[in-house]
């Protein structure tokens, strides 16, 4: 059975917070070997420190330029969108779809004013400068700290192309495979699977989202029952999920 359960009662997280101290004293059950923490990238980024005021920021040109073009958008807030990109690949409808410099290609490079810090209404949440190496570092400060093997799977919400809503992806992994590939095994009836090659770690993300409302304030979830995806190592993290932008056939 496969269960996820939210981390109810965490505080407000501000830059330094031991993020991991304060998981392991609320989680929901007794943790046991296998169990998945499931977390939204801004807990992470607010402990880490990933936030911009716009009062500090100062559009260039070309900010101002994009801002006016996508329907009056706050041109500080473009900026720091642009901060966070590698290759702007459209802009349109008042979205900017980016290359962020980890390589993910997501809508405004995954900068975000919902869920900011309380009375700080002009303020913008970053992902991560790495979020493979804060989610091993969130593995390694849990393990410490409860005696038992974690997996850690860091999210955040992305679009899709050809379907409305959002889903849950993840964007650091530790501890999980994030990729399980069943390509040349056979199917229930012995037929070749050629294609089949499945995110788990993708998976868990959508699964954890289920668990917690949006306006929850609960950006923690443990999954129970996939102990089978995770591994003593920390493993190659989300990086594994990307496909190689030569591979992309929608760019």
């Amino acid at each position: 059975m496969i269960t996820a359960a939210a981390v109810a009662g965490l505080p407000e997280i501000g830059a330094g917070d031991d993020l991991g101290e304060l998981i392991a004293a609320r989680l929901p059950s007794a943790p046991a070997d296998g169990d998945v923490l499931v977390i939204a990238h801004k807990a992470i980024s607010k402990a880490e420190g990933r936030v911009r005021r716009l009062a500090e920021v100062t559009p260039s040109p070309r900010a101002v330029a994009l801002a006016a073009e996508q329907g009056g958008k706050d041109p500080r807030h473009v900026q720091v969108v642009l901060d966070e990109t590698r290759e702007l690949l459209r802009a349109e409808r008042g979205v900017l779809v980016c290359v962020t410099h980890h390589g993910f290609v997501c809508a405004n490079a995954g900068v975000d004013a919902s869920n900011s810090p309380a009375g700080e209404p002009e303020t913008l949440i970053l992902l991560p400068r790495d979020p493979d190496a804060s989610a091993r570092a969130l593995r390694a400060r849990l393990n410490e700290l409860t005696g038992v093997r974690h997996g850690v799977v860091v999210t955040d919400s992305f679009g899709r192309a050809w379907r409305h809503g959002q889903v849950d992806v993840a964007i650091g992994v530790a501890g999980v495979a994030p990729l399980q590939d069943w390509r040349g095994k056979t199917d229930s009836v012995g037929r070749e699977l050629r294609a089949t090659w499945i995110a788990v770690a993708d998976q868990l993300a959508g699964a954890a989202d289920l668990a917690r409302g949006k306006d929850s304030r609960e950006p923690a979830v443990v999954v129970r029952g996939l102990a089978q995806h995770v591994a003593d190592d920390d493993g190659p993290g989300a990086q594994e999920l990307l496909r190689p932008a030569a591979e992309d056939l929608f760019r």
